[in-house]
């Protein structure tokens, strides 16, 4: 081989090497920035979720967000309970928000339609967790001067009824949610209303009752529609607020907001400082 070829065949090999280069650094600059997207896309989902169900004793979820560090142990208290309808204990409630679950990563949280809440009388989630997260002080009641957990006072969401596809509105007598409702003629009551298109039926119209509403999701679970009439929604999205300058004369308890309600309406501008003789008459003249 003369000198000459030799060379060539060298900066052949050198043009190969260095086209190889490139296109091993393109490709790295591609895997990174589609990691950069769905990183940045998991950093999305890590922000607060509007519609999300935590356990019961969550904090509000501001807080709840700064102390869940996200150790699992509510799930697997959920999971390895006695009272699991699942008896291989794989399924739970509880489960740990997953990439891709739309949901603050690694956070607790339950789907009623899924598994709802089955209101264990001992609360196994809420005693485990070792920040506060999920507070002992939220579901418990004093009883003789000891206090205990007591499900009843979970406040996990509140139940929704979407009057337009509840048949009970249609004047079917269905009952399925009042049934399922562990708070039974409590949290969920019927009300009986004349059919005045038949005139001898009654509509058996399901009521709930955001004081006595767990949110635990039996009633959506059991729900007979294709698509569940009644459901469960964070407080915050399925209640509005009334403001505190309307009270209910009527109620003893509301009335005690009055104490908290300032009651002076005085306007103060610069022109409430003049007489209303300085202005009212302003511009008028009489000549």
């Amino acid at each position: 081989m003369s000198n000459h070829e030799s060379k060539t065949k060298k900066s052949k090999v050198k043009i190969s090497e260095r086209r190889r280069f490139i296109s091993l650094m393109a490709q790295s600059v591609g895997v990174t920035a589609l990691g950069g997207l769905m990183w940045t896309g998991y950093l999305e989902e890590a922000k607060a979720a509007p519609l999300i169900l935590r356990p019961p004793g969550a904090v509000p979820e501001s807080d709840f967000l700064n102390m869940c560090i996200k150790c699992g142990q509510c799930a697997e208290a959920c999971k390895n309970r006695d009272s699991n309808p699942d008896l291989t204990h794989q399924k739970s409630t509880l489960v740990m928000a997953r990439p891709g679950d739309g949901m603050p990563i690694g956070t607790p949280f339950f789907k009623p339609q899924d598994i709802p809440c089955y209101m264990c009388e001992d609360i196994p989630c809420v005693p485990v967790c070792p920040t506060g997260a999920l507070d002992e002080e939220l579901v418990s009641v004093m009883n003789e001067n000891n206090k205990e957990l007591d499900i009843n006072k979970a406040r996990m969401g509140l139940a929704v009824v979407d009057e337009e596809s509840c048949v009970a509105f249609w004047g079917i007598q269905c009952d399925a949610c009042h049934r399922a409702c562990p708070l039974l003629d409590e949290a969920i009551t019927l009300e009986y209303r004349r059919n005045e298109r038949t005139g001898k039926h009654a509509y058996l119209i399901p009521v709930v009752h955001s004081d006595i509403c767990t949110g635990c999701g039996l009633c959506e679970y059991a729900c007979i529609t294709k698509k569940p009439a009644i459901y469960v929604l964070p407080h915050k999205i399925a209640q509005g607020e009334v403001g505190g300058h309307y009270i209910k004369g009527w109620d003893k308890k509301d009335e005690q907001r009055l104490q908290d309600v300032s009651t002076d309406t005085s306007t103060r501008t610069e022109r409430s400082k003049l007489k209303p003789a300085d202005y009212l008459n302003e511009g008028i003249s009489y000549e």
